[in-house]
């Protein structure tokens, strides 16, 4: 793996994005709703990091399913939210590839009335957007590349790292011969 952010830096992007949302928001009460799984490292650091009263909740999207790196049809699962109804809600995602999962997730958030819905993500990926639309705060921009780490995945593993990197065919590969537990 290649490393593209280690600790200190993810660490730094994130305060700085909170610092952000924190004056983005001032002096409103914040229902930050993080998109599973990808999110909850981010959702984590940054609620400890805004300072503001807020409600936090979840809602469920995915677009990968198993050992893949290409996106499939998304699914959405929102009976986990919390009520967002005339709320100023922050939706909190890990990154923003093409678009399609964020902007999903969006639409079906605002049937149920917030006041008002902005995003946040971890990363943005360069040249790789297919909708127009850009999220509201982005800590990091990286290259067109597979990442993992800070709550990204590949088929369910990696996401405790402590750092972002670059998954490459080696790994892929690598991955592939590890025996599972059911094995």
């Amino acid at each position: 793996m290649k490393t593209l952010l280690d600790k200190d830096a993810l660490h730094s992007g994130v305060a700085s994005m909170a610092q952000q949302i924190e004056s983005a928001y001032k002096g409103q009460q914040l229902t930050i709703v993080g998109v599973l799984t990808g999110s909850v490292v981010l959702m984590a650091d940054l609620i400890r990091l805004i300072q503001l009263p807020m409600r936090v909740g979840v809602i469920q999207a995915s677009s990968y399913r198993g050992a893949t790196t290409e996106r499939g049809d998304l699914v959405i699962n929102s009976e986990l939210m919390i009520d967002i109804s005339a709320r100023d809600v922050l939706l909190v995602d890990d990154i923003f590839d093409t678009g399609h999962t964020l902007t999903r997730v969006i639409e079906k958030m605002q049937e149920f009335g917030p006041s008002s819905i902005r995003s946040a993500v971890l990363l943005q990926k360069q040249g790789r957007v297919e909708v127009d639309y850009s999220p509201d705060f982005t800590a990091f921009n990286i290259p067109d590349e597979f990442v993992v780490g800070y709550g990204l995945d590949y088929e369910d593993m990696y996401r405790n790292l402590p750092f972002l990197a670059a998954l490459e065919q080696a790994d892929i590969e690598r991955h592939a011969a590890m025996p599972t537990n059911h094995e």
